[in-house]
């Protein structure tokens, strides 16, 4: 498995488009959450050609189900206090390698140099029904933060058919897209970022630090 720490992503080359940031909000399939909600209300923006894609994969849902997402963008202030925050909670956990620090880490939260959602290029979402209920996916987004690693991984051991068939729907309607997930969270799909480029062999990442 590839994390987002490894030397090969931030070796990859960046030509950035220069597109600007979009609102989710505009796209009737998709419901923004407001949980990771920020003051300025970026959170619910992500590159136009990133917005494009989601219009997409939504076409590939089936009509009473929609997507929730979470948060797209993330200010470079703000993954810098993410990272430092759960390197942190590893350091009290006894993990005292600075290298190892950083690999166990990049597993839930980017280093800030490759961080896909600073890019504008990554969506933290799940599926949600007609009345706006979550579907069962076998654990929370971002359920690392309550210690739930065990079901984050997209292909984690014990869970229900449900869980499975409903990972299988979003892993199908978001690849159908061209968007790649990060495989240690079910829940995080990117497009255009160097972790994207350096998984679907694109050559470089078209979006950068905004």
């Amino acid at each position: 498995m590839i994390l987002l720490s490894d030397p090969q992503v931030i070796s990859i080359p960046l030509q950035d488009c220069g597109e600007p940031l979009a609102e989710v909000a505009s796209l009737p399939s998709t419901v923004l959450d407001p949980r990771e909600r920020d003051d300025a209300g970026a959170y619910g923006r992500v590159r136009i050609g990133v917005l494009e894609r989601l219009h997409s994969a939504s076409k590939e849902l089936p009509e009473d189900v929609r997507f929730l997402v979470v948060v797209g963008y993330r200010s470079s202030t703000e993954q810098a206090r993410r990272f430092a925050l759960y390197e942190d909670r590893l350091r009290r956990s006894g993990v005292t390698d600075p290298a190892d620090l950083r690999r166990r880490a990049s597993a839930f939260v980017s280093p800030i140099e490759v961080a896909p959602h600073c890019a504008g290029a990554a969506l933290d979402l799940t599926l949600v029904d007609a009345d706006g209920v979550e579907l069962d996916m076998g654990g929370a987004v971002n359920g690392h933060r309550t210690g739930d690693e065990g079901h984050c991984a997209m292909e984690a051991s014990g869970l229900s058919n449900s869980a499975r068939r409903n990972r299988d729907l979003l892993t199908r309607a978001m690849r159908s897209a061209g968007f790649v997930n990060y495989p240690t969270e079910w829940w995080h799909w990117s497009y255009g970022d160097r972790y994207w480029a350096l998984i679907t062999k694109a050559g470089s990442a078209i979006y950068g630090p905004v």
